[in-house]
């Protein structure tokens, strides 16, 4: 079933994208959430008379991802977690501790944009990507100490 999407969907397109999925997706989720609209003739004509706003805020839209990408490129978070001997953490540093963390720092990220595969179960550096706009992705650096060692410094 083509839709035509209203807003920007993770794994699916752009605003204004016509594509194709399953009926029962859009039926039963993208439809009733507002987040699409049958693409049936009628709908595609109002489409074709929004595509040069739709194309105005995108590019508003990527040149502010632009912008966040760099004042998070200058981030470093700093972890402290208790560890074991060889440097294993009896907890882990997840996307949770990261959003947080960012948010202290002036910096407000949805959770699930930040790529994490795992968390983080040992001491050390580590690059995390977080996705802030599609082909905008921000490399932030983040340190994992051992708790003894921040107290002693």
């Amino acid at each position: 079933m083509e839709v035509i999407l209203r807003q920007d969907v993770d794994e699916l397109g752009l605003e204004g994208d016509v594509v194709n999925v399953a009926k029962g997706y859009a039926r039963n989720y993208l439809i009733p959430q507002s987040m699409a609209l049958e693409a049936s003739e009628h709908n595609r004509k109002a489409l074709e008379m929004q595509r040069k706003k739709i194309e105005l805020k995108r590019v508003r839209v990527k040149e502010q991802a632009e912008k966040v990408k760099a004042e998070m490129e200058k981030v470093v978070l700093t972890f402290s977690q208790k560890a074991g001997e060889e440097g294993k953490l009896y907890g882990s540093v997840t996307s949770m501790d990261v959003a947080s963390q960012l948010k202290e720092q002036g910096i407000d990220i949805e959770r699930r944009k930040i790529v994490l595969e795992k968390p983080i179960k040992e001491l050390g550096e580590f690059q995390v990507d977080v996705k802030i706009y599609p082909e905008v992705t921000a490399a932030i650096k983040v340190v994992v100490k051992a708790e003894e060692e921040a107290t002693e410094e």
